[in-house]
């Protein structure tokens, strides 16, 4: 192993000033470092997920890269939440795939009582129908006790709550919420004894440093399943003049990652097509062991069958939960 992944097994994850360190390696020290991390942990299985949007736009809150804040003036299709059947048939499109999990997204500060009663008797449905993949994950907003406690008794496993960004920068990405807001969320969630997916959106202006402290953020707060986004700037938002982050700076941030949380399943979701562009495979050899596939909220994605034949040419193995 490289010296810096050695340290990474060793410690449970590099120290601030190795992290520091690290950013500057050459790519191929750095990416040897991350893949021997990936395959010490995982070996060669990778995890893909799915997205539903299922009620899109109007969102209360003023985060400012965000499409469907009511806020910004991005062109996109808004909807209510999805009906029962309309999910389904969505589901039932993926069964064919080795794709272990399903994220029901929701926009909003907060899904409703009412609409969190429709998602937990469409969970109770599909679970009942003998169907047990995909598993339902949701992504639903600043939810309390009873909410994700109806939620958890329907079936659902995991919520998704992203913190974005560490703290001391997160005012400069949204105001309607505070970081502590958001991190009381997961909380919550973990104390209903749901898994909790939690990461971030990176190329909003934050720096290095805010990168590693944001890594060392979730570290501390025991989140071991991640989801890594990159920007893409939406017309209409604040952020639609930021500049695409470059490849080969996303895929260090996913390396950086990788250094920091060894033990934690990395998900590439938000900007693998549109930032990776040609280099989104090599989100693996940067330490990557999981991503989503199909199509993002609202901006088409890869298709499953293009990925499924490259994680093939690449030796690796598509498992439905690690």
């Amino acid at each position: 192993m490289t010296t810096y992944a050695q340290s990474a097994v060793e410690n449970g994850g590099l120290s601030r000033e190795e992290a520091r360190a690290l950013v500057e390696l050459p790519e191929a020290e750095l990416f040897a470092g991350a893949t021997q991390l990936r395959e010490f942990y995982f070996g060669r299985r990778v995890e893909a997920c799915f997205i539903i949007n299922a009620k899109s736009g109007n969102c209360n809150m003023n985060c400012r890269f965000c499409s469907q804040s009511g806020f910004n003036s991005t062109e996109i299709e808004r909807y209510p939440f999805m009906s029962s059947e309309q999910l389904e048939e969505i589901v039932e499109g993926w069964q064919p795939f080795p794709v272990g999990r399903c994220g029901v997204v929701t926009s909003g500060g907060a899904l409703t009582d009412a609409d969190v009663e429709k998602l937990a008797l469409f969970i109770e449905k599909h679970l009942a129908s003998g169907k047990k993949r995909p598993q339902i994950c949701g992504s639903l907003g600043r939810l309390k006790d009873r909410a994700l406690e109806r939620l958890k008794q329907a079936g659902l496993t995991r919520l998704h709550h992203n913190l974005e960004t560490c703290e001391s920068f997160y005012p400069h990405v949204c105001t309607t919420q505070t970081w502590r807001d958001r991190l009381d969320t997961v909380h919550q969630a973990q104390e209903h004894g749901l898994s909790v997916c939690c990461g971030g959106l990176f190329g909003l202006g934050e720096s290095w440093e805010d990168r590693i402290t944001f890594a060392l953020e979730l570290k501390r707060e025991g989140i071991r399943n991640i989801p890594i986004n990159f920007l893409y700037p939406h017309p209409g938002t604040p952020l639609a003049n930021q500049p695409v982050m470059p490849p080969e700076e996303a895929l260090r941030i996913v390396a950086l990652f990788r250094h920091l949380l060894p033990e934690a399943t990395l998900r590439i979701c938000g900007g693998r097509v549109s930032v990776l562009k040609e280099r989104q495979y090599e989100m693996f050899a940067a330490g990557a062991n999981a991503f989503m596939t199909g199509n993002y909220l609202t901006i088409p994605g890869a298709g499953i069958a293009a990925d499924m034949a490259k994680l093939e040419e690449l030796g690796l193995e598509l498992v439905e939960a690690l």
